[in-house]
């Protein structure tokens, strides 16, 4: 069971509205084998934004969430509204993300709300890295975003990726640790080409720039990278892993939705280094007297779950959502709602899945989960196991 935490993946999609949130996650979905055609928000057949309003709006209103699966990862997508009239329904949700993928227009960069949204960011030290987004527009520039994204977020931006082309030319990238080009074609599949000479002495900058960030996270590689030795591959990502789960920067990545350019990157990127539950820690709580409790993500402690949202669903009622904390849950029984001192019994366990919910067996650490018709639950409500 804690291998099957150790791959789970609680992302949250951040940013202001029309950065392309809704559009990535249609191609992220799509690229994953989830829905046979490519979504789009202009024709209202997108799995994320599906109530009428928003279909009309071609906007988010609400949070919308679904799982897919990418080498062995679990990974749930929180596709959260950037509109300020609507972000209440994002911040429901970020104390319940593990991470949070900073969407940025590359074309008008980082804008109040992403700013709220990285202040959540910082309030509840969640790891993170930006994905700026539509390079394939027209005055979109990649590193005046990213400088850009360096003041907004409030948090040291590092790229790690450079673009090939620019504007409707943008064709891939660099990766800057690798050292290897990628140029995509129309169905965003990815061929490793050579680095463009023009582009050599960039590479090399954006290159060093990167050893120097990362190297300044552990003395010894400080050390080697002052003395000139060479700091391996493998020594430069544990570090820079290590430096994202510690949320000491965000790391920044090349993108065009639209074009399907770095869609599986983001993935990758998703997998290797962005926190499971187990590395999000324990959580802390209050007990009946207000003393902090802590709670550990260990599947075979009593269940514990946070109520973060609750929704109206047309056939299925009042849906409450829920992370669990602790402890697993399984697919029916009884639970106790410590904020309100009363018994709550279940019947189905759900999992949301954009606006349908498919029943399920159990769920562990990590999970976002839903049950149906709780009568006295609200949402940041407690729930535990009533033991």
């Amino acid at each position: 069971m804690s291998e099957e935490i150790k791959t789970m993946r609680n992302v949250a999609l951040a940013g202001h509205g029309g950065a392309g949130k809704t559009t990535l996650a249609e191609a992220m979905l799509f690229k994953a084998g989830v829905t046979k055609r490519l979504g789009k928000v202009e024709e209202g057949n997108t799995v994320m934004d599906f109530q009428p309003e928003e279909i009309r709006k071609q906007q988010s209103i609400n949070t919308s969430f679904i799982k897919y699966t990418h080498s062995k990862h679990t990974i749930t997508l929180m596709d959260t509204p950037g509109d300020q009239n609507f972000f209440s329904a994002a911040k429901t949700c970020f104390p319940v993300a593990d991470c949070m993928a900073f969407v940025i227009d590359g074309v008008g960069g980082p804008s109040a709300m992403t700013e709220e949204a990285a202040a959540s960011a910082l309030e509840y030290n969640l790891p993170g890295f930006v994905i700026i987004n539509k390079l394939d527009r027209e005055r979109a520039n990649f590193l005046t975003c990213v400088k850009a994204c360096n003041s907004a977020l409030k948090k040291n931006v590092v790229p790690i990726c450079f673009p090939i082309g620019s504007e409707n030319d943008f064709k891939g990238f660099v990766d800057i640790i690798s050292g290897v080009a990628f140029e995509f074609d129309a169905n965003g599949k990815s061929t490793k080409i050579d680095i463009p000479s023009d582009l050599l002495d960039d590479i090399e900058m954006a290159k060093e720039e990167f050893i120097e960030n990362v190297a300044e996270l552990d003395d010894e590689l400080l050390e080697k990278y002052l003395e000139g030795e060479e700091i391996t591959e493998n020594e430069l990502k544990a570090t820079f892993r290590q430096g994202i789960l510690d949320a000491r920067f965000y790391p920044a990545i090349c993108c065009s939705a639209t074009k399907m350019i770095g869609i599986d990157t983001i993935s990758d990127i998703i997998n290797d280094y962005m926190p499971s539950p187990l590395d999000r820690g324990d959580w802390i709580a209050k007990d009946d007297k207000g003393e902090d409790v802590i709670i550990s993500p260990d599947p075979d402690a009593e269940f514990s779950g946070f109520v973060f949202n609750t929704i109206v669903d047309p056939y299925a009622g009042r849906l409450s959502l829920f992370r669990v904390i602790s402890g697993t849950l399984g697919k029916e029984g009884n639970v106790v709602n410590t904020t309100k001192d009363t018994k709550e019994r279940f019947s189905q366990l759900l999992e949301i899945a954009g606006k349908e919910q498919k029943t399920i067996t159990y769920a562990l650490p990590g999970s976002i989960v839903a049950v149906a018709k709780l009568k006295n639950t609200l949402t940041g409500d407690t729930l535990t196991g009533g033991k």
